[in-house]
């Protein structure tokens, strides 16, 4: 099958954001590497440190995408990185399923300002996840659904390389505890973040 361009690469905006303040609303939009849509997010922006940009999601929050939505069990904060091909976000107790970490594999990591308070973070969801269970340990999750898109949405072959590559590297930084990957207890990278989200 003949390689495409992904349809929203560079779409989005500098990869950094400028101007945010915390409490900004931003909305997380994700979408295939075709373009179709994905997973509507909205978060508040927190603040940023060595790792990257973070943004509280927090419970009741109503989220979607083509054919499923639902309002959030719990709070969450997510990770958008200085660097990497991924995003990710952290449950901590409160969650009520078994995640704690989970690592979505993405590319075409881009900011836009809508208006005064209010921006998008736009991504190309790749598929590929890296999860920390609280009963099933680490693993990586979807290479089915990695697989037969590379068939039919026709991605590249070095591509292909770089995000299996990329969901190598995850799976071992959250196996052995990297931080920011460091679990989602009181002491751990997040726990900072999810005070700063719930005060």
């Amino acid at each position: 099958m003949k390689s495409v361009e992904p349809a929203v690469n560079g779409a989005a905006g500098p990869r950094h954001p400028d101007g945010l303040q915390p409490g900004d609303l931003v909305v997380a939009r994700n979408r295939k590497w075709d373009g179709t849509a994905h997973w509507v997010v909205p978060g508040r922006y927190l603040g940023e440190d060595i790792h990257g940009w973070w943004v509280f999601q927090g419970k009741n929050e109503f989220c979607s995408r083509p054919g499923a939505a639902f309002y959030t069990a719990s709070d969450a904060v997510l990770l958008v990185p200085r660097s990497g091909d991924y995003v990710a976000t952290f449950y901590d107790d409160s969650y009520p399923g078994d995640f704690r970490i989970y690592l979505d594999l993405a590319l075409g990591h881009g900011w836009k300002t809508i208006r005064g308070g209010v921006a998008e973070f736009h991504l190309i969801d790749m598929d590929l996840d890296v999860i920390r269970s609280t009963k099933h340990g680490v693993f990586i999750d979807d290479e089915d659904e990695f697989e037969e898109h590379r068939l039919s949405m026709g991605y590249p072959e070095d591509t292909v390389a770089a995000i299996r590559a990329e969901a190598g590297r995850l799976y071992q930084e959250v196996l052995t505890h990297q931080e920011p990957f460091d679990g989602t207890g009181p002491t751990s990278t997040c726990a900072a973040w999810f005070g700063k989200g719930r005060a």
